[in-house]
């Protein structure tokens, strides 16, 4: 077995070994998941907020899955790549762990086309909650997830693993909370299925505190190529 084969895999198991109980998770994030802190909020046109019709199911979400009968769950793989066809979005994918006051990381502020896997999480199309973040904005625009609370229901996410398969997402909901009453245990909780949840800051700004809630998109494995 070559000596770089075998350094993914001990890479792996280290991200499975870091991989923390979303009871855990949703503690330490209970009164806000604060992404992307320092959001410009600077330009003529904010970025687009989801639309009530978008809403995920008024049950919180829990309602069975339309995929229950679809795709079987992948096994673990790291996440390369999202594309999201109808924003444009065609970026690749970095780790990101919790920072030192229990948040959510985010990519490097100043790389505008990144996003980044939370390593927390399950990998995408992996039972279970995967996480992926990323900046709305930074000094110099737009970036990434400036056009998520454009997603509708329907809206196609594909998430390219380093395996070669591509978890292909069919999301459900679209919805803005506040970073103070963030809803950890609907956001983050598992639902029985593979499911992707893309999160990024949103609601209203100020120069003072920044954005004052996230977008999430709620998306569940539709199928696999």
């Amino acid at each position: 077995m070559s000596a770089s084969l075998l350094a993914e895999l001990a890479e792996e198991e280290e991200l499975r070994r870091k991989r923390a109980p979303w009871g855990v998770i949703a503690l330490v994030l209970l009164s806000g998941l604060a992404l992307i802190r320092n959001g410009s909020g600077e330009f003529d046109v904010g970025p687009p907020q989801p639309a009530s019709a978008a809403a995920a199911t008024a049950d919180g979400g829990v309602a069975p899955s339309p995929f229950a009968s679809g795709p079987a769950a992948l096994p673990f793989a790291v996440a390369d790549r999202i594309r999201i066809p109808s924003i444009r979005v065609d970026a690749p994918v970095t780790q990101v762990g919790l920072d030192a006051q229990g948040w959510i990381g985010a990519p490097p502020p100043e790389d505008s086309n990144l996003a980044g896997w939370f390593t927390g999480s399950v990998s995408p199309g992996e039972k279970g909650t995967s996480v992926v973040v990323g900046h709305v904005d930074n000094t110099k625009g737009p970036a990434v997830f400036y056009g998520l609370g454009a997603l509708q229901k329907g809206s196609r996410v594909d998430v390219v693993r380093k395996d070669g398969r591509t978890a292909v997402f069919e999301v459900y909901g679209v919805e803005v909370f506040a970073k103070n009453s963030f809803p950890s245990d609907r956001v983050y909780g598992s639902k029985g299925t593979a499911e992707l949840r893309v999160i990024t800051c949103g609601g209203g700004f100020s120069k003072q505190n920044g954005y004052d809630g996230n977008v999430v998109v709620f998306a569940r494995l539709a199928s696999v190529e």
